[in-house]
């Protein structure tokens, strides 16, 4: 099958400053979360170096502005069921002299907030379930010494607890109907991203030294990003 996207997987290199270890924990930590909430389709989410189809590009709406684009393009890939392929490539030290723009800690919390956003956008009766979930229990677990109470006595006594468990109740309420609704704005979004996608034409083509077809309208990203690490 033609793939729409390709990318180069960073491989292991012997040259410690290639590849930091921080960096591939942080690579394979992050490529997990996507993995578990969208689906497991790549090695190196995280790598810049990819090859798209026309059909790829006239189908992303893209939204981020520094290093999490890497997270959009994946996602945007794996929610349209696309064909992508990946392979390893080698991975060498920077040039002496320059210096690298990314900040590990800095750019790793927004790659993370921007899986999070992706996860409530793309996904959200599973997100709204979950704090539908977690606020139900909580209202339960209040719930249950006023309710032995009442059992023996009658009474009441911690009124305030009680109306925060049926306010928490309610919470809940609204939060599994939002995920009800926003989910299916988004199987309307998916849908027209993916006649989008599918109304552009597949041309085949042979992608040099990949010894696979592609695209043959196919660009380029060795985007800035990737040549910053």
């Amino acid at each position: 099958m033609t793939a729409s996207t390709w990318s180069w997987a960073r491989a292991s290199t012997r040259d410690p400053a290639a590849y930091r270890a921080g960096h591939r924990f942080g690579n394979r930590l992050l490529t997990g979360c996507v993995a578990r909430l969208f689906g497991d389709s790549f090695e190196d989410m995280l790598s810049g170096y990819r090859v798209f189809s026309r059909r790829y590009v006239k189908s992303f709406p893209a939204h981020a502005a520094g290093f999490e684009i890497e997270t959009e393009l994946a996602v945007h890939a794996l929610q349209l069921r696309m064909p992508v392929a990946e392979m390893p490539t080698a991975y060498g030290a920077r040039p002496e002299g320059s210096a690298s723009k990314l900040n590990t800690y800095r750019d790793g919390a927004r790659i993370l907030a921007t899986i999070v956003r992706l996860f409530k956008t793309e996904r959200p009766l599973l997100f709204f379930s979950l704090g539908a979930g977690a606020t139900l229990l909580l209202s339960l677990l209040l719930a249950v010494p006023l309710l032995a109470t009442w059992l023996d006595t009658g009474l009441v006594p911690r009124l305030p607890t009680a109306v925060l468990c049926s306010a928490l109740v309610l919470l809940s309420a609204l939060l599994l109907a939002c995920g009800l609704i926003l989910d299916t704005v988004t199987r309307g979004r998916v849908e027209a991203k993916r006649l989008a996608y599918l109304a552009i034409p597949a041309t085949r083509g042979v992608m040099r030294g990949a010894g696979a077809e592609d695209d043959g309208n196919a660009t380029l990203a060795a985007k800035a990003a990737a040549d910053a690490r």
